[in-house]
């Protein structure tokens, strides 16, 4: 059996160029978190002799705001889980954590998509990627 590949664990500083006329953390910037855990996430899945992180590009992003964020609260953790693998695509589940009392912020769903260099096919996901990736569900 292949091994599984971990959640990825990604922390963000809360900048101040991230907040909102109301000092909140504007929620157009959760998915700027959001990339730089999935991110992380990808090159910690994908290692020697995988695919490219290029060859993968994110199709649909659904965003569910839980809690506001505010500078005080200092950072975020991102996790980023694998939900579900399809022939050419990976569905992600991702949460936004504050770090200063461990409230959750926002679920996330994500989707990628293998794709060629030129990003206009989707392409079979390698089998050794496949069935690292089928191991890491509910891993």
């Amino acid at each position: 059996m292949s091994a599984p590949i971990p959640p990825g664990r990604k922390t963000v500083a809360i900048r101040w160029r991230d907040l909102d006329g109301f000092n909140h953390v504007n929620n157009a910037v959760f998915l700027s978190y959001l990339e730089e855990g999935r991110d992380a996430w990808l090159a910690q899945a994908l290692g020697e002799g995988q695919p490219t992180m290029n060859e993968f590009v994110v199709r649909h992003i659904a965003i569910d705001f839980v809690a506001q964020l505010t500078q005080e609260d200092g950072a975020v953790e991102v996790v980023v889980e694998v939900e579900k693998v399809g022939g050419s695509s990976i569905t992600l589940r991702e949460t936004v954590t504050a770090l200063s009392d461990g409230r959750i912020a926002a679920h996330a769903t994500g989707v990628l998509v293998h794709t060629n260099a030129e990003h206009t096919e989707s392409r079979q996901i390698p089998a050794d990627l496949r069935a690292r990736l089928e191991a890491s569900i509910d891993a």
